[in-house]
C-alpha cells in the first residue's frame, strides 16, 4: 500500500531553517505530484507547496513564497520542503500528500497522507 513518511521537524527559533523530507513507497513516485500541507492547532489544514510530476512546476501559498522551496528526488522517492526564515506563525504539523488528481490547493483532492511532523518556531 501507499506510505508517506515525513521527517525533519523540530523546535527552532525565529529566522532559523529546517528541511522536511517525505519518503514515499507503494506508488510510481515519479508519476505523482506531491504536496505539503500544514495544520496549526484550532485551524484548518492549509496548502503550503506542491510540485508536479511531469513539468516539475511548483506552487506555493502566498504566506510562504520566497521563504519555502519544494523539490523532489525521483531516484530516492522523496520530496523535500526547505523552510527558511521561519516565523512563529509557521508552527504547525506538516503533512505530505499525493493523489491521482494532480496538484490542488484543496486538501480533499488528495488520496494519501503521511502521519505528519511537528514544526515549532519560538519567538
Amino acid at each position: 500500500q501507499v506510505q508517506l513518511v515525513e521527517s525533519g521537524g523540530g523546535l527552532v527559533q525565529t529566522g532559523d531553517s529546517l528541511r522536511l523530507s517525505c519518503a514515499a513507497s507503494g506508488l510510481p513516485f515519479s508519476r505523482y505530484g506531491m504536496a505539503w500541507f500544514r495544520q496549526a492547532p484550532g485551524k484548518e489544514r492549509e496548502f503550503v507547496a506542491g510540485i508536479r510530476w511531469n513539468s516539475g512546476r511548483t506552487y506555493y501559498a502566498d504566506s510562504v513564497k520566497g521563504r519555502f522551496s519544494i523539490s523532489r528526488d525521483n531516484a530516492k522517492n522523496t520530496v523535500y520542503l526547505q523552510m527558511n526564515s521561519l516565523k512563529p506563525e509557521d508552527t504547525a504539523v506538516y503533512y505530505c500528500a499525493t493523489g491521482d488528481g494532480g496538484i490542488s490547493f484543496d486538501s480533499t483532492e488528495y488520496d494519501y497522507w503521511g502521519q505528519g511532523t511537528q514544526v515549532t518556531v519560538s519567538s
